[in-house]
């Protein structure tokens, strides 16, 4: 057996090289700028039992927005239109089978899955869009709606109970992408609170981001891919190996605003987010998946609440998947979902949104025609 000191001796030397061991490990974890361990990086799995059956026979279409509000609550935007006979077949004359009937619009749920307010459709005083695209819900207490028909090119601006309040542009023909009164059916809107103003991705028919203030609902300003004036001229197809486009494709798919004033732009056609200053100015992008083709890779965004909005989720509806992003580069540190019906997989993911407790939100179009909830379950709240 060692003498006593020559143990003590060898117990401080492997403490040592234990502490030099763990500083080289975190001065390589900080050095990697994808680095993050797992407990940083948000993982979900989806709740089976959100939300709730709706009332009435109710049945959801094609779910052309989904977002959430101040106090939590989530808001869907579906397409009664998109059911087929065999879906809506109690609502048929005479009936088909015992179920079932469309669900109005626009509906409220609680992060539980009850179903608190529903409305929308047409009304006196303002013509209802022709396919339901994009939902925004501000804290002053009023609800964006939108839609990408041939000439859905107007935001229609409503109370939580859905009474009609005011709209920008008209639902008539497309103007194209440098006229500042009409909308070129327009895909989703953001609202910056500070500023009392409205940001809408301009769209189906445009290629553009356009700001109007939220009350007044005046113009104030308008660019297009990479802070260009936008060009409406014939686009080729979309080439992985061209060079990258100078314009925005159609459809300019999603606006989302950060704490920090970037203004994130989903360019879904060109597999990349681009990122700019509230005043157009362009500061950087993202690519993503550059080989898809079909449908394009990023769909819609939603930023991480986190204190730094450390991530982005983006989701995508061709490869039908949600990747997180570091915000900060772009890189991605994590995915989840696949092509599938099951409770978990995505058919045409097609926006998103994300609450304070870090439970997203996902919405389908197409045959999908659902919503889904996934919990969190990492510490990725910090």
């Amino acid at each position: 057996m060692a003498p006593w000191h020559d143990r003590a001796g060898f117990s401080r030397a492997l403490a040592n090289v234990s502490h030099a061991f763990s500083i080289l490990i975190a001065a390589i974890a900080f050095a990697l700028p994808g680095a993050a361990t797992a407990g940083d990086v948000p993982t979900f799995t989806v709740d089976a039992s959100w939300p709730k059956p709706l009332p009435n026979n109710w049945i959801l279409g094609q779910v052309g927005g989904i977002t959430v509000d101040w106090q939590g609550h989530i808001w869907v935007i579906h397409r009664p239109r998109s059911l087929t006979d065999d879906e809506k077949g109690a609502s048929l004359n005479p009936p088909r089978s015992k179920c079932c009937v469309s669900a109005p619009p626009v509906l409220e749920f609680d992060t539980d899955g009850n179903l608190l307010r529903s409305w929308g459709g047409p009304g006196e005083g303002y013509e209802w869009v022709g396919r339901e695209h994009g939902i925004e819900v501000d804290e002053r207490g009023f609800v964006w709606v939108g839609g990408n028909a041939d000439n859905d090119n107007a935001i229609l601006k409503f109370t939580l109970d859905g009474k009609f309040v005011a709209q920008i542009g008209k639902i008539a023909p497309s103007l194209g992408s440098n006229d500042t009164t009409q909308l070129g059916k327009p895909a989703e809107t953001a609202i910056d609170k500070a500023a009392n103003e409205i940001y809408v991705a301009d769209g189906y028919g445009n290629r553009r981001v356009i700001v109007f203030d939220a009350t007044t609902l005046a113009y104030k300003r308008h660019w297009g891919a990479y802070g260009n004036k936008p060009d409406d001229s014939k686009q080729a197809a979309y080439d992985p190996k061209a060079p990258v486009s100078q314009q925005f494709g159609n459809p300019v798919h999603c606006v989302k605003l950060a704490n920090d004033g970037l203004v994130y732009v989903c360019d879904r056609i060109n597999n990349r987010i681009q990122v700019f200053r509230k005043d157009g100015t362009f500061v950087k992008e993202f690519f993503f998946e550059k080989n898809t083709l079909g449908n394009g890779a990023v769909w819609d965004i939603a930023i991480w609440p986190d204190p730094k909005q450390t991530f982005l989720l983006s989701a995508d509806g061709e490869n039908n998947e949600i990747r997180v992003i570091k915000r900060d580069d772009g890189s991605v540190v994590g995915s989840f979902g696949h092509n599938g019906r099951n409770a978990g997989q995505f058919h045409w993911v097609h926006a998103m949104a994300i609450d304070s407790k870090g439970n997203v939100y996902t919405a389908e179009v197409d045959t999908g025609k659902r919503i889904q909830k996934f919990k969190l379950t990492s510490d990725a709240l910090k």
